[in-house]
C-alpha cells in the first residue's frame, strides 16, 4: 500500500502500511508485521479537483494586472486571478452594478492582501468563487456583463 522510511534516534525504520480496516492497520516494520489500532478511522483519500492549467506568466518582473477577456457571446468581461491565492472577502453580489475601478474582492497571494478591481462598467453576471476558495492564476473569478 504505502511505504515510508523513518529515522528515529538515529535508527532507520522501513514501514509499509499493508491494510487498513476501520481503525486497525496492518503494518510491516523492518520485516516484522504488526496490527496497530489507530485512535480514529483513517479518512478516505480524496482525489484533487482538476483545474485548468495556469497561463504562462508575463516575462516582466512585476505581476501583470488582470486583463478583461470578452466572455462567450460578448456577454461581458471575465475577471481572472492574476496570481494563485486565497479569496479573503467578496464585496459584490450577482446583479450588482459596478463602475470601472470598483473593488470586487480581496484575495491573499504571496502573503499579501490584494484587491481585484473592476476593469469595466457593468453588472455582475457571475461570481465563480467563494470566500476561502484557493484559486490558480487565470481562474475566472467574476464576470461583468
Amino acid at each position: 500500500m504505502k511505504k515510508f522510511k523513518f529515522t528515529i534516534s538515529g535508527k532507520p525504520y522501513e514501514v509499509e502500511v499493508q491494510n487498513i480496516e476501520g481503525n486497525i492497520a496492518t503494518v510491516n516494520v523492518n520485516g516484522t508485521e504488526y496490527q496497530v489500532e489507530m485512535e480514529e478511522q483513517a479518512a478516505p483519500v480524496v482525489a484533487p479537483v482538476a483545474r485548468p492549467a495556469a497561463k504562462p506568466a508575463a516575462s516582466s518582473s512585476a505581476p501583470a494586472a488582470p486583463k478583461p477577456a470578452a466572455a462567450a457571446g460578448g456577454a461581458g468581461y471575465k475577471m481572472a486571478a492574476p496570481l494563485p491565492g486565497t479569496i479573503m472577502q467578496i464585496f459584490v453580489h450577482q446583479g450588482d452594478t459596478v463602475k470601472k475601478g470598483d473593488k470586487l474582492l480581496m484575495y491573499e497571494a504571496m502573503k499579501m492582501e490584494n484587491n481585484l478591481l473592476a476593469e469595466a462598467d457593468g453588472t455582475i453576471t457571475a461570481i465563480n468563487c467563494r470566500q476561502g476558495d484557493n484559486v490558480l492564476q487565470g481562474d475566472t473569478l467574476i464576470v461583468i456583463g
